[in-house]
């Protein structure tokens, strides 16, 4: 979603190269900014990689029974840019830990967590209890990103037809309906990532990822079921699956995405929530899935 400051200054880029004010707000209900964090000395801070967290005084690390789990950043939430539509709270700190490899594999959630701290709050440099899980420590800044929906289409330099089949024919008609009502979609779409890029090594806010949402929108038809709410049939399931995920994405979002490398392989780590549970900062509500590549 974006801001008034943010779609005035899409808008007007948009109109000056040409393209019908109607196409651009049909455009922009989709379009999404994100927080990209990225190191470097570019940048006021707003935060850290690795190292030591602060931590509330008293509190223990957080842990999976006797397994400390890594922490991995911190952001200052005060710091960040402000996004419309992404409701961190306004002040105070929220720290992620991840056990990378223990949380791919389970799907409990009890290898990951995320720690929100209220400023204010007494605090203290934690002491881990294992040293060989502290990172290196490094601060980050932050800058806006472009995202759009997994169906939206394709960056120039990727296989489009390969993208187009592994859309659902939801998703299809989705692009397909798009295409006809935005003739100069790819002209828009250029000009979003020309003015907030991609890159980073994390980013805050944004759509959740297909495959999560995915499990999201399956155990949440599959709780009704079991609830007697509904009834699917089988030959159904697919298609009411893909109808549930687009519903989901107004009501989750992402919170953090980020990419842990190991031993020449990828884990990386979807941290996502709802939307009124992050206004409230409940974010020990967010869910985690771990993803793997090699």
């Amino acid at each position: 979603m974006l801001g008034m400051d943010h779609q005035g200054q899409f808008r007007r880029a948009a109109l000056e190269l040409g393209i019908p004010d109607d196409e651009i707000s049909r455009f922009s209900q989709h379009l999404r900014l994100t927080i990209r964090l990225g190191g470097g000395s570019g940048g006021f801070p707003v935060g850290q990689f690795g190292g030591l967290p602060r931590l509330p005084v008293g509190m223990n690390w957080p842990s999976a029974g006797n397994c400390p789990l890594p922490f991995v950043f911190s952001v200052d939430c005060g710091a960040l840019p402000r996004v419309d539509g992404f409701d961190l709270p306004a002040d105070g700190t929220l720290l992620f830990f991840l056990a990378h490899e223990k949380d791919h594999l389970d799907d409990t959630g009890r290898y990951a967590r995320v720690v929100y701290v209220q400023d204010g709050t007494d605090t203290v440099v934690a002491e881990c209890p294992d040293s060989g899980i502290v990172g290196e420590q490094y601060d980050v800044s932050a800058t806006l990103r472009a995202e759009l929906p997994p169906w939206f289409g394709t960056d120039e330099d990727e296989d489009e037809d390969e993208d187009w089949d592994d859309l659902s024919p939801f998703q299809q008609q989705l692009a397909r309906d798009l295409e006809r009502d935005v003739p100069h979609l790819d002209e828009l779409r250029a000009l979003a990532h020309d003015l907030w890029p991609g890159g980073g090594r994390a980013h805050i806010g944004g759509y959740v990822n297909d495959e999560v949402i995915n499990d999201i929108a399956e155990q949440t038809l599959a709780g009704r079921e079991q609830a007697g709410e509904i009834v699917i049939p089988m030959a159904k399931w697919y298609s009411h699956v893909e109808k549930e995920k687009h519903r989901l994405t107004s009501e989750w979002m992402s919170l953090a995405v980020f990419t842990v490398d190991f031993a020449s392989a990828y884990y990386t780590a979807h941290f996502v929530i709802r939307h009124d549970d992050l206004a409230a900062a409940r974010v020990d509500k967010a869910l985690c899935l771990t993803t793997f590549s090699d």
